[in-house]
């Protein structure tokens, strides 16, 4: 049981199991894209091609102005609302919104769970990714990078490491759905490097869209929601952050002052090579907010009696647990009513 209260656990927890199964009433729902920018092109050819069979050539100038930068985002708002602001979730690297909805062994994700808890929820695709869409290469951005399927295997503590993938080896106890894993590979897409400014830029402009959120970012995005929540400290009612692969700028530490933070751990960080740097970092960063006056709460799962849980924690088999102890950390904060 969490430090927050057991009641507030038995609240969340009871929501699931048959009420799951409910129907879920809207207020609304819809899609719309933030941000962006427009670049001019000049000197590039002009292409022709045929774009169906059956129809006729096509000529397409690419020379002009193109818009680039601008970020997609969804959200469904339940009647009754309960949460306190509204709720983003923002992904990491090489994936998009998808890893919110459901898991790769088809049950329901985050963006449900929480919608079924009473928050309006926001799932976005960051800039450059899935239905935010990209730019010319190399005109505009560099050229993209692409994960073959080891890498997630490897990298996202499911396997034991290098090679692993071939064998399937996984870390003892693992709870990360490996019987779909190449479900979830489908997940993966290309990105691109440099883009972090129109990322940032389309974050604050999301915000300023909706209003102050909480925000649940996780690895990548939580890098950047650290670095959002520095240049724009108003518009974060709070911050979590699911295994962040980056941090913000430490000598600008005091602008989170304000900010009520948590940070989220799985299993097996500490003897992982990259990640156990990764969090040491990130460690020091949320001291120095600490030391200027903020609140950094740093969760470790296995030592909270949660163990196994891979890099991937919003899709593991435990994800609901996982969840819970987000959703009593968020009620406990007075976010949730």
């Amino acid at each position: 049981m969490t430090k927050w209260g057991a009641a507030l656990v038995a609240a969340c927890l009871g929501l699931g199991g048959a009420a799951q199964a409910q129907p879920i009433a809207l207020e609304r729902f819809g899609s719309f894209h933030v941000g962006g920018r427009q670049v001019e092109l000049s000197g590039q050819p002009v292409r022709e091609y045929l774009p169906t069979a059956g129809s006729v050539p096509l000529r397409i100038d690419p020379n002009g102005v193109h818009m680039v930068g601008q970020m997609y985002a969804r959200f469904m708002v339940p009647a009754p609302q309960r949460g306190a602001a509204p709720l983003m979730l923002w992904h990491g690297a090489y994936l998009t919104g998808v890893t919110y909805e459901t898991t790769p062994d088809g049950r329901p994700g985050w963006d449900e769970f929480f919608l079924r808890r009473g928050w309006a929820t926001y799932v976005t695709d960051a800039v450059e990714r899935g239905r935010s869409g990209a730019a010319m290469v190399p005109e505009i951005y560099a050229p993209p990078l692409h994960l073959p399927a080891q890498n997630p295997w490897e990298r996202f503590r499911i396997g034991t490491g290098a090679g692993s993938y071939a064998t399937r080896a996984v870390l003892p106890g693992n709870q990360f759905p490996t019987e779909h894993y190449e479900a979830f590979t489908r997940q993966v897409v290309a990105r691109y490097l440099g883009t972090d400014a129109d990322v940032i830029a389309a974050y604050v402009a999301l915000l300023e869209r909706v209003g102050p959120s909480v925000v649940i970012a996780h690895s990548q995005g939580g890098a950047l929601a650290w670095q959002v929540a520095q240049r724009r400290p108003d518009l974060f009612r709070a911050l979590v952050l699911i295994e962040p692969a980056g941090i913000g700028a430490t000598a600008e530490a005091a602008k989170l002052k304000d900010v009520p933070q948590l940070m989220v751990y799985g299993d097996y960080v500490d003897q992982d090579p990259r990640w156990s740097v990764i969090r040491r970092n990130a460690r020091a960063f949320a001291a120095a907010i600490t030391a200027a006056g903020g609140t950094v709460e740093d969760v470790d799962l296995p030592s909270r009696g949660i163990p196994g849980n891979s890099h991937m924690l919003m899709m593991d088999r435990n994800s609901d647990q996982v969840a819970a102890l987000v959703q009593d950390w968020l009620a406990a904060k007075g976010l949730w009513r």
